[in-house]
């Protein structure tokens, strides 16, 4: 009970409620990213484009929380974080249901529109409700507080994965991509919009699901706290914040953990189904049991979250941090070296180190901002655009094919590893802090 009070009470207020309502959000917005990862391998399928076209999901998808990250602050500073989070489920729910316009069109562009949208509105979330959470409560808990929160993403992570494998990616036609190449222009048109029909069902649901929340949200009161102060301010602050290294190097290291989460989620899909075609499967199988894999990591992922949001009561976070990223470092040389089941059974450890790293580097950038935290928020969210950035670079280097005799797939996770050095580097500039 002590432990439950010391994270959750504070001055007499007890947060529960609030904050398992706005722990589902981070549920809702896992589930929104890691549905979309497997589209990029979906798309460009279905559109019969390179692994860098269909990349242009994820520019879409993590512009969308670059451009909006800021105007999300503002609007959370003039208003409170209850709102921020309302008008974020609106967006989410509105870019949610413009997939079924999209697929009436049959083209590719106004999917990447309806994802802009939607993460516009996962921007508003993410800027609302991490500080929100490092508000519930006694700022010496502020950044377990935020892991135990973020331990609840990759649950709705491992339902987006589960619907994209079982809903998605097993329902679409089995034909390959050489077969669909050598389509006619109608029959490719055929099986284009019965792949869209598949495709944008559980989008639809999710907006229903999204809709719920923003109804129970609107009608429970929620505390104020961290809404004291209504003046924008914004150059101000912002050079205010910049100012201080701890949040300035935040921002950069958050840049390359972002990139490199996406970029090992979203080509696990690649490097597994070479893997598995080299064993002699076909192209959807080895598709489908690499997205097994990918399932398997985001469960470890979510099971080491919870094991170091314990082990941060008694290791400092920045140590921590560096001890984990270095291990990821270590296992992404393994994934570029092998070529086999041993190659992807380093990427999927990889998961298990990265779990802490999002909301360490968060609590950590944020602490002791106070008020201004709206602002700093909107910065971390902003480097968001890693996943937006990176992703493209390494799917240029798997269109390579091979490079030098090797594989280009392999080759392309000299990214991931480099921003590891990065996040390594941040954690032990902490340590002492």
């Amino acid at each position: 009970m002590k432990e439950k009070q010391s994270l959750l009470r504070f001055n007499g207020v007890n947060y529960l409620v609030p904050f398992i309502l706005i722990t589902s959000c981070f549920a809702l917005w896992g589930f929104a990213n890691d549905i979309t990862n497997p589209m990029v391998k979906a798309f460009s399928k279905i559109f019969r484009m390179s692994v860098t076209d269909g990349t242009l999901v994820q520019v879409a998808f993590y512009g969308g929380y670059f451009a909006m990250a800021f105007p999300a602050a503002i609007f959370i500073r003039r208003y409170s974080y209850k709102a921020g989070v309302l008008l974020g489920l609106g967006l989410y729910a509105c870019g949610a249901f413009l997939f079924y316009p999209a697929m009436l069109t049959g083209a590719y562009y106004p999917f990447l529109i309806a994802y802009f949208i939607l993460t516009c509105g996962l921007s508003f979330l993410e800027t609302s409700c991490n500080p929100y959470i490092l508000s519930m409560g006694s700022e010496a808990t502020a950044t377990r507080r935020l892991n135990m929160a973020q331990s609840f993403n990759p649950v709705g992570s491992l339902l987006g994965m589960f619907v994209a494998m079982n809903f998605i990616q097993a329902r679409l036609n089995p034909m390959d991509t050489a077969a669909r190449a050598e389509l006619s222009d109608a029959e490719f048109a055929a099986v284009r919009d019965a792949d869209l029909s598949v495709l944008i069902t559980p989008y639809v649901i999710i907006g229903l699901v999204v809709l719920l929340m923003f109804a129970v949200i609107r009608l429970v009161r929620m505390p104020k706290s961290g809404d004291a102060n209504h003046n924008i301010d914004f150059f101000p602050t912002i050079k205010r914040i910049f100012s201080l290294k701890r949040y300035r190097e935040g921002v950069i290291a958050q840049f390359f953990y972002v990139g490199v989460q996406i970029m090992c989620w979203t080509f696990i899909i690649q490097y597994g189904t070479r893997v598995f075609m080299l064993e002699g499967m076909d192209e959807k199988s080895a598709e489908v049991l690499s997205q097994k894999y990918n399932i398997i990591a985001m469960a470890i992922f979510c099971c080491s979250r919870f094991v170091c949001t314990y082990l941060l009561r008694y290791v400092n976070a920045g140590r921590l941090l560096a001890i984990l990223a270095s291990a990821a470092a270590v296992l992404t040389i393994g994934v570029i070296i092998f070529q086999d089941r041993t190659g992807m059974a380093c990427l999927v450890g990889v998961s298990a180190c990265m779990s802490l790293m999002f909301p360490t580097i968060y609590g950590i950038a944020l602490e002791g901002l106070g008020e201004d935290a709206k602002f700093g928020a909107a910065g971390l969210i902003m480097s968001i655009l890693g996943g937006s950035v990176l992703p493209p670079l390494q799917a240029k280097i798997i269109d390579c094919g091979h490079i030098a005799g090797f594989p280009a797939v392999n080759v392309s996770f000299i990214l991931p590893f480099i921003c590891f050095l990065f996040i390594i580097a941040y954690g032990i500039r902490r340590i002492h802090d």
